[in-house]
């Protein structure tokens, strides 16, 4: 038999870890929708220019690209590729509907690919979880985005974790600061992996990318601000002419607790970066606090996105939740999954001459909204009832020759033991209440 493999950064998900996404997501649209955003869905796949030059150089490099097709093409030649991220669809999408009402709440949960280095926690095919707020430039938008992040992760279990912020127009005055005007690209990629190569890496990419000792040394000043959000923003206030954006961060705090976020978990943090070259204002991270999983969540404001596909400038902000992370966590916690069967309820067939029988009391559970499994193998009753066993059903329904006659059904308990025999027509109604 041959070996089969996985592409590389990809899963398969079995049942049970399907029944823990699909309960996730549930609860994160139930938040999504109580917080007035509204669904929105785009392709797999978008044309090559929608995605070129929107991530920076590494962002780039990690598009899945699709070669071009048909008569004409060359060899080579790519004319799409795989979203990135679901945030650059949306630019698209508002820039071809100038119809939609702004301000635009959005969410959209879907997969996105990059052409990453798999490790724990990290896939080359993923899911995002996205709000958006398109059309203004209200800080309450950026409140309205923690906000309902911060109400995402508690309905999905997570009562620890801690907001970073911080502006890019804060990181642009570093660059200026320290005399590498025009620089800010390399100085964002550098600073956004602190977390990642520490301290001394960082120095080490920015002397690499041709930053003087002396800029190193002065960005380092600048960033090693006082714990504590006020005395980091008088810091930044001392250091760098940029009082609108540092005023804006003391206020979307203010925000932010107003809208139930406790201050506690609100953080400024100068060396936040966010790698991507979109964002024009403040922006932010999430991270679980338990160690070795880093940012679980992330978004920023991008005013100038999608004026590069509209002509004009439309402000908006977003926030995205890395769902495979998050999972993750939730799996490491709870230990292997359990199988159980989409059903509760299996309904055996005892021969081939009372297989209508059994036909019809499933159909009668289901037509009564009550989720019932028909077994399909071989016909030996003990056979059925080890299956049902091993897979979890709580209940199992058997029209022997004896019900056959009496025009009954029985229904064992397979968790106490206890067995009853009911009427057909009583049958959905008797286990609707034993399965609520």
């Amino acid at each position: 038999m041959p070996e089969v493999y996985l592409a590389k950064g990809t899963r398969d998900f079995l049942p049970a870890q399907m029944r823990r996404r699909l309960s996730a997501t549930d609860q994160l649209r139930e938040v999504f929708t109580r917080f007035g955003f509204e669904p929105l869905d785009t392709p797999a796949f978008e044309r090559i220019e929608t995605l070129t030059g929107k991530y920076g150089d590494e962002g780039q490099q990690l598009l899945f690209k699709i070669q071009k097709r048909g008569e004409g093409a060359l060899r080579g030649e790519v004319d799409q590729a795989l979203r990135y991220d679901l945030t650059v669809p949306l630019a698209r999408v508002v820039a071809m509907n100038p119809a939609l009402r702004l301000p635009f709440k959005r969410w959209q949960i879907a997969p996105v690919w990059r052409a990453d280095r798999p490790a724990r926690g990290r896939y080359r095919e993923f899911v995002q979880c996205d709000v958006d707020i398109v059309g203004t430039d209200s800080l309450l938008a950026e409140a309205e985005c923690l906000a309902v992040a911060s109400a995402a992760l508690t309905a999905l279990g997570f009562a620890s974790f801690t907001i970073k912020l911080n502006d890019r127009r804060i990181l642009a005055a570093m660059a200026q600061a320290i005399g590498a005007s025009g620089q800010e690209g390399p100085l964002l990629v550098a600073v956004d992996k602190l977390d990642k190569i520490g301290r001394d890496g960082v120095s080490a990419e920015l002397a690499s990318r041709g930053f003087e000792p002396a800029q190193i040394d002065a960005l380092w000043r600048i960033l090693d601000a006082p714990a504590g959000n006020d005395a980091t923003l008088a810091h930044l206030e001392a250091h760098l002419p940029v009082p609108e954006a540092v005023g804006g961060l003391r206020s979307l705090l203010g925000l932010a607790e107003s809208l139930g976020i406790p201050g506690d978990r609100l953080r400024i943090d100068p060396t936040l970066a966010r790698g991507l070259d979109y964002y024009t204002g403040p922006v932010y991270e999430i991270a679980l606090d338990e160690p070795g999983m880093g940012s679980v969540a992330g978004g920023g404001r991008y005013d100038g996105l999608i004026g590069m596909f509209a002509g004009k400038r439309i402000p908006a902000v977003g926030i995205a939740l890395g769902l495979e992370r998050l999972l993750t966590v939730l799996e490491e916690r709870l230990g292997a999954a359990v199988e159980r069967p989409a059903a509760a309820v299996l309904v055996t067939v005892w021969d081939e001459a009372r297989q209508a029988a059994s036909l019809a009391a499933v159909r009668t559970l289901r037509d009564a909204g009550t989720p019932a499994d028909l077994y399909l193998g071989e016909l030996a009753l003990k056979n059925q009832l080890k299956y049902a066993n091993g897979r979890g059903y709580r209940h199992v329904v058997v029209i022997g020759p004896d019900e056959g006659a009496a025009g009954v059904v029985s229904v064992k308990d397979l968790a106490s033991g206890a067995q009853r025999t009911l009427a057909l027509a009583d049958l959905s109604a008797a286990l609707g209440t034993d399965l609520a």
